[in-house]
């Protein structure tokens, strides 16, 4: 005798097959779920940590105290100076490089333990987050619960961060021999855009894994492609321009002309090209380096208003409302810059203006995935 079948129950359909697809529809997910949203808190967790690792590094640096270990030591470095001899022996290396001899001759051991206390932290966060990666990564891995497709791509932070170490000695090794006072200020953009590509993939992929992977897929079907280019294009644009930033930050450009919208009095400043030779104004001249991060601040600003006029365009309302925040970050930004401009940079207000660039990035990069993977809505929107 044949069982009854149940109500809407599909002509043909086995029980076999509706476990496999189950109540969700899910043979795309099937065998991808993992534990998604146990990896999203855990890059939430990194995600914090990184922006922490931004700021204090920015303190750091606005503290003059980057150089105050000359040493790379990343096992045995994690620990400090336990006595006084110890404290010395720290001391006495410090007073070898350039910056003692140059600036700091008059140093006491009690301002040298100040410098130092901050250096040790950036880098000790540094070691903390190498940890949280690693003991995560390794745990996700071991219980098999990493979603299909993705092991790659968290083995891939784990590698940036490893490199991002390496870069940060590569700077500071670079203000230890020779006439530098301070780390050569590409080294350090390099370094902090590093910072902001780690940070970029973390806020990617906890966007990518807060939604199923069917509905990303059929997401994708209703991409916005144009949308989607311009966001990228202004992504691009505004890492550019974070660059360009932190070499301003390299040598204090920031507090040499404190006029705006004029420079020095005038639209182009005095001595652009006094240096020799002539490429190096473009990383070691305060006049150069503060024009070209104004002049770029400015024509982000006009392709951010191209790109926000499209995106209000757009027909899906999550859509428009994150490219309405991103332009809202790149106003306030803005604002904040100018601030810091005629306020001559006090630290307060440079680290702000630092931390305002992550919540700009962030915004950009949620635009520009709502472009990607537009949320669904009703018809009537």
């Amino acid at each position: 005798m044949s069982q009854k079948r149940k109500l809407f129950e599909e002509v043909g359909e086995t029980p076999s097959q509706r476990e496999v697809t189950g109540p969700k529809g899910g043979m795309i997910d099937s065998g991808r779920g993992g534990a998604r949203r146990a990896i999203r808190l855990w890059l939430f967790v990194l995600f914090a940590l990184v922006v922490l690792m931004i700021a204090v590094g920015g303190l750091t640096r606005l503290t003059d105290s980057g150089l105050s270990i000359t040493e790379w030591r990343p096992v045995s470095g994690a620990l400090p100076p336990m006595s006084h001899a110890d404290w010395q022996s720290e001391f006495e290396k410090y007073q070898q490089i350039p910056q003692f001899q140059i600036e700091n001759k008059g140093m006491t051991l009690a301002e040298f333990q100040f410098i130092y206390w901050w250096e040790w932290g950036h880098r000790q966060l540094g070691r903390v987050i190498g940890l949280v990666w690693a003991l995560g990564f390794a745990g996700f891995l071991v219980a098999r619960k990493i979603p299909v497709g993705w092991t790659w791509r968290l083995l891939l932070l784990g590698a940036l961060g490893g490199a991002q170490g390496a870069i940060g000695w590569w700077m500071v090794s670079s203000g230890l021999t020779g006439d530098r006072t301070a780390v050569a200020s590409y080294r350090l953009a390099v370094h902090l855009g590093l910072a902001f590509v780690i940070l970029g993939f973390i806020a990617w992929y906890a966007m990518l894994l807060a939604r199923p992977e069917r509905e990303l897929m059929q997401a994708r079907r209703g991409h916005e492609a144009k949308l989607f280019s311009l966001s990228t294009g202004w992504m691009h644009f505004a890492f550019l321009q974070i660059l360009i930033g932190a070499l301003v930050a390299g040598i204090d450009a920031g507090r040499s002309y404190t006029d705006w919208p004029l420079m020095g009095g005038s639209l182009v400043p005095p001595q652009m090209l006094v240096i020799e030779p002539w490429w190096r104004n473009f990383f070691e001249n305060p006049a150069t380096v503060q024009f070209i991060h104004r002049m770029t601040g400015y024509l982000l600003l006009v392709f951010a208003v191209m790109v926000w006029l499209r995106g209000r365009r757009s027909a899906n309302r999550a859509t428009r409302a994150a490219f309405n925040a991103a332009f809202i970050a790149l106003l306030a930004q803005i604002g904040m810059g100018i601030f810091t401009i005629v306020t001559a940079a006090p630290w307060q207000v440079a680290i702000v203006h630092q931390l305002m660039a992550v919540v700009l990035w962030v915004m950009i990069l949620r635009a520009r995935f709502h472009s990607r993977y537009p949320l669904p809505q009703s018809v009537r929107g």
